[in-house]
């Protein structure tokens, strides 16, 4: 069976930090970054590469910002 490894893409102008998706992770990829985005917002970000690509944070996700990568890795 081929391994998968995973990336997020978080579109940060539009998340609003609500942290859903942090405990959702299986792998804590994910915080909530120091930054502000331009309404105001702790928003999240990716702080590892152990990402899986299993999709958890971008399915509970209330406002749809995550996209999920995957890529077979031989």
């Amino acid at each position: 069976m081929a391994k998968v490894k995973g990336d997020i893409v978080i579109d940060i102008e539009k998340c609003k930090g609500c942290g859903v998706c942090i405990p959702a992770c299986p792998n804590d990829v994910i915080a909530l970054s120091k930054n502000v985005n331009g309404k105001g917002y702790h928003y999240a970000e990716s702080v590892n590469e152990e990402c899986i690509g299993c999709a958890n944070c971008a399915i509970v996700c209330p406002d749809g910002v995550i996209t999920v990568y995957r890529k077979k890795i031989e």
